[in-house]
């Protein structure tokens, strides 16, 4: 399943909407990256959203 490990986000629902108004059922899937970042002098595998990844990067935890 796709789940950041750090955030916690993960798929969201919700309708696709054609022209015509009808509604069918689709799944939102947040952008997961497998990310190398180095925790305590530690480097630790893991998987993270995009978002968390710019955070991490805006906070000076990664470079």
């Amino acid at each position: 399943m796709a789940k950041c490990e750090l955030t916690g986000k993960s798929k969201q629902y919700g309708n696709n909407v054609s022209f015509s108004l009808r509604r069918t059922k689709r799944v939102f899937k947040p952008n997961i990256q497998n990310k190398t970042i180095t925790i305590n002098g530690k480097k630790v595998r893991m998987k993270l959203s995009t978002q968390a990844i710019r955070t991490l990067k805006k906070k000076g935890a990664i470079s």
